[in-house]
């Protein structure tokens, strides 16, 4: 196992969260979000990238944070989990960072239950959520956004 972890770092508000390098595909700039009917609450519609149809999440929800509208200063953080591609819409994308693992604790040692919370990493200037992807979406939202998807198959986004 390696000794160190290299993370994609991004902002939303004031706080900074990040995601390891290895499911992010890209940063893009935000774009116009097609709703897409019967989806779960934290998917707010699909986007069209090269092709494909893609579910954009709803980033600020899971992170427990005022929702607004969708800026053309946003970002949006396409990334893999393990069952499909999603977008994150995120504030901004910050910087790639590689840190030893020893600065990356563990979340159940802070507080056991927090799914989507792989860790806490421990920087200079404060600390950052380090998101578990494929947690990010519960089993039955992944249903439910599936269900959704198919329903909206031959229908342009």
């Amino acid at each position: 196992m390696s000794k160190f972890r290299q993370l994609v770092v991004f902002r939303l508000d004031e706080r900074r969260y990040a995601l390891s390098l290895q499911v992010v595909e890209r940063i893009v700039r935000a774009t116009e979000v097609t709703p897409l009917p019967g989806a779960p609450a934290i998917v707010l519609g699909v986007i069209n990238v090269g092709g494909r149809v893609l579910p954009v999440l709803n980033t600020r929800d899971r992170c427990r944070l005022p929702q607004r509208e969708i800026s053309p200063a946003d970002q949006f953080l396409i990334a893999q989990t393990g069952n499909r591609t999603v977008v994150l819409i995120i504030d901004q994308g910050e910087e790639v960072i590689e840190l030893p693992t020893t600065q990356i604790v563990d979340v159940a040692q802070i507080a056991p239950g927090l799914e989507q919370i792989h860790g806490v990493m421990k920087l200079s200037d404060g600390l950052v959520l380090i998101h578990d992807l494929d947690k990010f979406l519960s089993l039955e939202e992944e249903r439910a956004l599936d269900a959704a998807i198919n329903g909206e198959a031959g229908h342009g986004a």
